[in-house]
């Protein structure tokens, strides 16, 4: 059985995908493009149904360092740190998922469409633009039909371009499935007010960690 801090180490990770996912929607809208292997971490989360543990989910702690930094400046108090745009993705991702697991019809329709998705990228890879459309098509068809839908700000031109929409459109999945995984492990929206020490000193633990694999590794 996980102990307490295990518990509270995994919420900062889990927290840190949804926070990834938030980041890389702000930077497609706004740019177009974003870093490949932060990208691939979030897709790849999406095909982990049955992993062993929450660093299996991301294949590594480390590969949520761009998670785990947003985290890091949005727990912190200083106010002129935190990204409003961030944030608000972040919350509306945590809102989303609460209204998704109420909907049995949609969670199944979700995962049969992942397995479509998954069968898809052992012919291509996880982030081949076919593959992104296919994820893009589950959340447009389950997600996007609430009343309460996520508005994303960006350049007219990225959010024109069908290829960059289908990737936005992918990474918000990835977010709400890392938003399930941090409510199956007891997270709650009181734990981002009362509990932010914590919480950061959790993540500021976990980016310490990150930091001395890129070392080893590069």
């Amino acid at each position: 059985m996980m102990d307490d801090i295990a518990k509270q180490r995994n919420r900062a990770l889990a927290l840190a995908g949804v926070l990834q996912a938030a980041h890389l929607v702000k930077k497609l809208a706004w740019h177009g493009s974003v870093d490949q292997q932060d990208l691939e971490t979030c897709i790849y989360s999406l095909f982990q149904i049955d992993a062993n543990s929450v660093s299996a989910v991301y294949d590594g702690d480390y590969k949520l360092k761009t998670g785990l930094q947003a985290l890091e400046l949005l727990m912190q108090d200083n106010k002129s740190s935190k990204d409003p745009e961030i944030a608000r993705y972040t919350i509306s991702l945590l809102h989303l998922e609460r209204l998704l697991i109420k909907r049995g019809d949609l969670l199944k329709k979700i995962q049969l469409g992942m397995q479509r998705a998954k069968g898809q990228a052992e012919h291509f890879t996880t982030t081949h633009d076919n593959v992104i459309a296919n994820i893009a098509s589950v959340y447009t068809d389950t997600l996007s039909t609430f009343k309460f839908r996520i508005h994303v700000s960006g350049e007219t031109n990225c959010l024109s371009n069908s290829n960059i929409v289908n990737k936005i459109r992918a990474v918000l999945l990835a977010g709400i499935r890392s938003a399930v995984l941090w409510r199956q492990l007891g997270g709650n929206r009181w734990q981002l007010v009362f509990g932010k020490k914590t919480l950061l000193s959790d993540t500021r633990e976990l980016l310490k960690e990150a930091a001395a694999v890129e070392q080893a590794t590069a």
